[in-house]
Formats: structure tokens, sequence, C-alpha cells
């Protein structure tokens, strides 16, 4: 983070001043990321807005419903993600030890995810700010019948998380730990 902050205000000092210009805000933008890091609600109720924001804008304008589409099935995708571990124990070998503790007197080993929580929140936002800049574009506005697609789209939802919670339950993991449990001590 430092180090690649301080490597791009050297370059900029050496370019054009355009290129100072987009070297400075490339600067910025990413101290503002590394700042917003570990204010969780905060990001997730920007998001949230943001996505409200969205929707009324399709509500209202009564279109845009094959970007939405696209834009739910994205997130959907970025969700089994974020839900998913890093290493997944069905394609794991037998000769590597799972990444998961599979006994009970097994050793503890945290939830590590396919996708971050930081990484998943920031290309949700980002999809949520292109859907929303394509609602200004009259010629994205294709007409479809919504309800078809909404349709669709619970049935692929309903059909996608059934999948990923019962690979949870097969292989016995819960994505939303709060770290290594803690015992009452036996005094």
């Amino acid at each position: 983070g430092e180090q690649k902050r301080l490597k791009m205000e050297q370059q900029a000092e050496s370019s054009s001043p355009l290129r100072q210009y987009f070297n400075l805000f490339a600067v910025r933008y990413q101290k503002l990321l590394d700042e917003s890091t570990p204010h969780l609600p905060a990001r997730w109720g920007f998001t949230a807005t943001l996505f409200l924001v969205y929707l009324i804008r399709v509500y209202l304008l009564g279109g845009w419903y094959i970007i939405t589409y696209a834009l739910g099935i994205y997130v959907l995708n970025l969700l089994i993600s974020f839900l998913s571990p890093q290493i997944d124990p069905e394609l794991n070998d037998e000769s590597e030890p799972s990444s998961l503790p599979s006994t009970k007197d097994d050793e503890f080993r945290p939830f590590i995810r396919r996708l971050p929580e930081f990484k998943f929140w920031y290309a949700v936002t980002r999809a949520i700010l292109i859907g929303l800049v394509c609602t200004f574009f009259s010629f994205l506005n294709i007409p479809v019948f919504w309800p078809i697609l909404l349709l669709y789209f619970i049935a692929l939802f309903v059909v996608t998380m059934r999948k990923q919670i019962a690979h949870m339950i097969k292989h016995k993991y819960l994505p939303f730990s709060h770290g290594k449990p803690k015992f009452a001590s036996s005094k």
C-alpha cells in the first residue's frame, strides 16, 4: 500500500502535467480505499444506498432490465465466490491436508474465502456504479418482458444457493465464523 503510493508519487513528479494529474488522482483514490478498509458498516451502507438509487432509477425509468439482470447474475457469482473456501475440499488431493478441519479434534484453521470481503465489496460497488452509468444510455435499454427475467433469476438464485448450502453442510464449514472458538476454563 504505502510503497506503491510512494512509487506512484515519484512517477507523477517526472511526467507530463496530465499524467501527473491522473497519478495524483490514482494515489488519492487508493488512499481513500485504504482508509475505508476497516469501516465495514459504512462501506456496505454506501453500497446499499447506491443500489437503492440504482433500483429507484430503473423503476422510475421503466427499463434497463437486461442491465439489471446482468448485474444480478454478476453479484450472484461474486456471492458464491465469497461463500466458498479458497481451496475446495472436493477438488483437493488426498495427499494434501484439507484446508478445513474434518474432525472435532482436528487443529483449528480459519475459513479462508476464495474472494475476500473487501474485494467482494469493491466488485459489487463497482458493478452497481457501472450499471448506474449504463442507465444513462438509451441504446442499452433493450425491451424485454421483465417478469421472465425475474423468475429465471429467482430460480437460478435458489438452485445455486441450495447447491452452495449443500456443499457447506457436506464439508462442515461455515463462512461466517468469528475466529477461534473459546472454551470456558475448567476451574
